[in-house]
């Protein structure tokens, strides 16, 4: 099928490749016979290349978020304004962010999530796919940049779906992705259920070095039995209790993005330092692979 394929797109014949046999090119050099080898295996290569972007094994791309253009796309995306007032102040974290629109941006194919002082304020953004892009189990992979900084809680999280009738813990959370700048090149990968949450929650600390120099691939993948946690292709954290219940796995319906930059919080503080600001944070891509 491959050959099939090959010899269909370049119309060339990849019989050396697969036969090792010269005798349909006798008038040629055997240097000029590797060297045509040598280019078919290439284009071959890239074509494999090419068909498992769109693939996790039998998975199949879903949905994918580039960030294109100059706006955010308010068809996926919903932003989050204020400070949580006066249903959850502080966002239940004792944040110390205020989320406004002007602090998110979409740029060179990147979301930009902008941290600022202003005054004693402290402004940033916050958007969540709700009602617009909601998935039940897959492999999601996200690529981003986190920023540094005494202060800065930059993550990549999801929330279920049921959260307005059941509320938080019970709901679930899956933390992809938090990053505080107190603690230097670490990273959480975090679950919260109403058997373990806050303080108690089912995590991962994975130590990178000079994690804010450069973009890193985040994914989970996520089903009926567990959640896998990956950084850059190596995998950090599993979670698959033996007996499921809605207590420690409440894992079993809809979840939806929320991409965000918090500042201080009990996470991501108490301490704030006011030097540091503006700190940016970029998302590249999302995918989803069902």
């Amino acid at each position: 099928m491959i050959q099939f394929i090959l010899k269909t797109l370049f119309k060339v014949s990849f019989d050396p490749i697969f036969n090792n046999s010269y005798t349909s090119i006798p008038t040629v050099k055997k240097e000029e016979i590797f060297a045509e080898k040598h280019l078919k295996i290439t284009l071959f290569i890239l074509i494999l290349a090419s068909f498992s972007g769109f693939s996790q094994g039998t998975k199949k791309l879903v949905w994918e978020e580039n960030f294109d253009g100059y706006a955010l796309n308010t068809t996926n995306w919903n932003y989050t304004t204020g400070d949580g007032c006066p249903d959850l102040c502080g966002f239940g974290n004792n944040e110390r962010q205020i989320y406004r629109e002007e602090n998110i941006a979409v740029e060179d194919g990147n979301l930009v999530i902008t941290a600022v002082k202003v005054g004693d304020a402290y402004y940033s953004g916050k958007i969540d796919t709700k009602e617009k892009r909601e998935f039940k189990y897959g492999t999601f992979e996200i690529r981003a940049k986190v920023p540094g900084g005494q202060g800065i809680w930059p993550a990549i999280w999801m929330l279920g779906t049921t959260i307005d009738e059941i509320g938080w813990p019970d709901c679930g959370e899956i933390d992809i992705m938090e990053f505080v700048g107190r603690q230097p090149d670490t990273l959480h990968t975090t679950l919260h259920s109403p058997s373990h949450y806050g303080a108690t929650a089912s995590t991962q600390v994975t130590p990178i070095k000079n994690i804010t120099d450069a973009f890193h691939v985040f994914k989970i993948d996520w089903d009926e039995n567990a959640i896998t946690f990956s950084i850059d292709g190596k995998k950090v954290f599993a979670y698959a209790p033996e007996e499921k219940n809605d207590n420690n796995y409440p894992f079993k319906h809809p979840f939806y993005f929320l991409l965000n930059m918090a500042v201080g919080g009990n996470f991501g503080g108490p301490e704030v330092n006011d030097s540091i600001f503006p700190r940016t944070y970029y998302i590249d891509y999302i995918k989803v692979y069902q």
